[in-house]
This record gives structure tokens, sequence and C-alpha cells, in this order.
């Protein structure tokens, strides 16, 4: 397995072109990332706090339109 000093040093080494590849391949990973992460929240139930929060300021005419 690579170490990150490893990789860092590759990405470094890197022209222009295939570093700006890299940088939306890893944006689109990271994202996909977070993505699963958010899912996972949501269906465990750690997020129903901030939708219980949302409503409740909505019921009280607290919420604004965007």
């Amino acid at each position: 397995m690579l170490s990150v000093q490893s990789i860092e040093a590759a990405i470094q080494q890197l022209p222009e072109p295939d570093l700006a590849e890299f940088r939306r391949w890893f944006a689109q990973f990271n994202e996909s990332i977070w993505d699963k992460q958010i899912e996972q929240d949501a269906q465990s139930g750690k997020l129903d706090y901030l939708a219980a929060e949302a409503l409740a300021e909505y019921q009280n005419g607290q919420a604004t339109e965007l």
C-alpha cells in the first residue's frame, strides 16, 4: 500500500493538465464519500434532530422562504 507521503510526492510531479484532471476526479470522489456518509447518517437517525428543529421553526412561523 502506498503511503500518504508517496502519494503527495507523485501528485507534486504531475504536469498541470494531469493535475487538473486529478483535482476533478478527487472532487467527485470526495463528494461521493460525503454523500454516502450523509445517507448513512440520515438512515441511522443521526440527523433526525435537525429535521425536528426545522419543523418546529416552521410551525412557530420562524421559517423564511428561500
